[in-house]
């Protein structure tokens, strides 16, 4: 059963099925909000970014104070990467 995740959450359906998979409700809502927005294309394949193993550990530190990874200043190259990749 779909349930109303209140006006911040513009595909409710979405949502859902991400919180269901596991997704935090932050990325949940990041997803289903850009999936309802014409002008964005979550579901198409990104840049050529490398894989975070083969960044530097700076490199990922410097991601993770981008996107708000708390405890980031504590984490190894291999709890960055894991961080990264579920925040």
């Amino acid at each position: 059963m779909e349930k109303n995740h209140g006006p911040t959450i513009k595909d409710d359906e979405t949502y859902q099925s991400l919180r269901e998979d596991g997704a935090s409700k932050e990325k949940a809502a990041r997803i289903a909000n850009a999936q309802a927005n014409s002008s964005q294309h979550p579901s198409e394949k990104g840049g050529e970014a490398k894989p975070y193993e083969d960044w530097k550990k700076d490199e990922l530190y410097d991601r993770a104070k981008e996107i708000g990874v708390k405890g980031r200043s504590n984490m190894t190259k291999k709890e960055l990467i894991s961080a990264l990749r579920n925040h």
